[in-house]
């Protein structure tokens, strides 16, 4: 039976009288990309920042690592990775001052170079924050956000506003994570995304979680294999966003 690295136990979080997670669990599993995904306002990012401390839930129960990640926050922190949904560094701060900066915060890190060189920003070491592309500034995140060698890393919204060509690249990165034996949670409201990179996904809908398993076995599940017929009405095959769908009935905001 694989371990599972993170466990979340019916929790909830409310603001005032809006409940924006309400009675969520589920467990992920060493090695496994898991995407929490939904349309914007859905509880993702409450439930993920819940997961990483950032933020205390009302009530329920979570561990990750083994660790409460309100009671044992400081030694979460050096196991763990985070790129927040929203971020943002010193316009003048190069690329090389921020991973260095990031570096010092811990006792044990990573080569700060290799690092650069893994995530293909070599040649922008030097470069301004304030110069870099969209899709360089996330690949910036993502390398703080593995500067101490985490076992779980957590991304929130990784590629929205980016183009197309730059979107491709950050999935070869996460993929990559991975590959290198970590464990890697995200939120998405991108169905194709979710498609490509998870190996399981939770489908989350005004704060509940609707139904979790492969991306394959959910298509499977909702859309039993039948005859398909290509014509010229343009007939495809079911995705993950016809499950989501038919099993939220909400229309997709991105």
């Amino acid at each position: 039976m694989i371990e599972a690295v993170v466990r979340v136990d019916s929790i909830r979080k409310a603001y005032g009288r809006l409940v924006a997670v309400d009675g969520v669990s589920f467990d992920v599993r060493r090695g496994e990309i898991f995407g929490l995904i939904g349309p914007n306002g859905a509880g993702k990012t409450t439930t993920l920042e819940c997961v990483e401390g950032v933020r205390r839930p009302d009530r329920g129960s979570i561990a990750v690592l083994g660790l409460d990640p309100v009671r044992d926050r400081r030694a979460l922190q050096r196991r763990i990775g985070v790129q927040l949904q929203s971020a943002q560094l010193q316009k003048r701060i190069t690329v090389r001052e921020a991973i260095g900066l990031w570096i010092s915060l811990y006792e044990s890190a990573v080569d700060g170079n290799a690092l650069l060189e893994q995530l293909g920003l070599t040649a922008k070491r030097d470069a301004w924050f304030m110069t870099l592309s969209g899709g360089q500034r996330q690949r910036l995140f993502v390398a703080l956000a593995l500067v101490n060698d985490p076992e779980v890393v957590f991304l929130d919204e990784l590629t929205t506003g980016l183009d197309p060509q730059a979107r491709r690249a950050i999935w070869a990165l996460v993929r990559g994570i991975r590959d290198r034996g970590k464990t890697v949670v995200l939120t998405t409201h991108s169905m194709e995304e979710a498609e490509r990179l998870c190996d399981r996904v939770a489908i989350i809908d005004h704060g509940r979680i609707v139904e979790i398993d492969s991306p394959e076995a959910l298509v499977a599940r909702h859309f039993p294999a039948g005859r398909i017929a290509i014509s010229d009405t343009k007939t495809l095959p079911p995705t993950l966003e016809d499950v989501f769908l038919k099993l939220t009935g909400d229309a997709m905001r991105d």
